[in-house]
């Protein structure tokens, strides 16, 4: 029954999101984009990490902060990667 008391969990969090004040959050959105994944018939906890995950090959010339933020932020919001010449 650890499936069932996880199940709650998640849904125990969307309610709180939800009733939450603040603006749109863009780790919500691919949090809910990786639900989506859930419906996937093989490699579920493949595209449930994708969906979470850096999508791009370059790595940054440095961090911009400490933490991880738990999602991959839209594009228009993220720093520019440097190409390799």
């Amino acid at each position: 029954m650890d499936a069932r008391s996880k199940l709650l969990d998640l849904a125990a969090f969307i309610d709180r999101v939800e009733r939450g004040t603040g603006g749109a959050d863009f780790r919500f959105a691919a949090f809910r984009s990786a639900l989506t994944a859930l419906e996937a018939r093989k490699n579920r906890a493949e595209k449930v990490l994708l969906a979470l995950s850096d999508p791009t090959k370059m790595p940054i010339p440095a961090a911009t902060t400490k933490a991880a933020t738990g999602a991959y932020p839209p594009a228009a919001k993220t720093p520019k990667r440097h190409r390799k010449k």
